[in-house]
């Protein structure tokens, strides 16, 4: 019998999904589509996968709903300060609404780009369900 064996080998989990979905959501910026796509990929691959790639993919998911809800929320401000700024009290209402989507497509590219380092340095990610990073 040899030492070897019974010390068990370091599992390593396909990183080319989670890769695929961080890449089709940065992606989106230029089509839209892929963010969708991206999100179904999670989805489908999340349950099945192991715990590195589960915590990606949990992350992933949560940083769409998250950047689509405030994403949301600044257009809705947005488009209720265009029309009063005809009357220049909209005015403030579109810059708001303006920086809160800028502000969440940064949030966006961001915690894409924190879940890829995390990736390709094979950890999973830390906290998938926080609000932040």
């Amino acid at each position: 019998m040899s030492d070897a064996a019974e010390i068990p080998a370091r599992v390593e989990e396909d990183k080319v999904l989670p890769i695929v979905v961080y890449a089709l959501y940065l992606a989106g910026f230029t089509n839209g589509l892929t963010f969708l796509v991206g999100l179904i990929v999670a989805y489908v691959n999340r349950e099945t996968a192991g715990p590195i790639n589960a915590s990606h993919y949990t992350f992933a998911i949560r940083t769409f709903w998250l950047s689509i809800w405030w994403f949301l929320v600044g257009l809705a401000v947005f488009l209720v300060g265009l029309p009063l700024s005809v009357l220049l009290i909209g005015i403030p209402m579109l810059i708001a609404g303006g920086t809160i989507m800028g502000a969440i497509s940064v949030f966006f590219v961001v915690r894409c780009i924190v879940g890829l380092v995390y990736l390709l340095q094979g950890q999973a990610y830390p906290r998938p369900n926080a609000w932040l990073l």
